[in-house]
């Protein structure tokens, strides 16, 4: 069956970086356009990026773009996001997925940022 497992989570302070994975299985995940989505206290699940199938297109929230990076290594079945520049504002709850509404997606990995 499907799995996507997310990690790389953590305490950060402000203005830091933190790199989260997510390793997918139980599909073809060379051929499949993927998302992080994530959850802050209190709100609801949010698109942060996109990425296609093979690398070659990637789309970000506002809110992240020009700090957060997207990636994936198909040979690993992997997928990266790259956070840079992080504000307390990116605390949240993240999930790598396999739709932009986060309706398929891993348990997530938790982001603290904090000083």
């Amino acid at each position: 069956q499907v799995q996507l497992v997310e990690s790389g989570g953590g305490l950060v302070q402000p203005g830091g970086s933190l790199r989260l994975s997510c390793a997918a299985s139980g599909f073809t995940f060379s051929s499949s356009w993927m998302y992080w989505v994530r959850q802050a206290p209190g709100k609801g699940l949010e698109w942060v990026s996109s990425i296609a199938f093979n690398g070659r297109f990637a789309g970000y929230a506002d809110f992240v773009k020009g700090r957060f990076i997207i990636s994936r290594d198909n040979a690993k079945n992997t997928l990266y996001l790259q956070m840079n520049s992080l504000k307390s504002d990116d605390t949240a709850v993240y999930y790598c997925a396999q739709d932009s509404e986060g309706r398929l997606r891993g348990q997530g990995t938790q982001v603290t940022v904090s000083s």
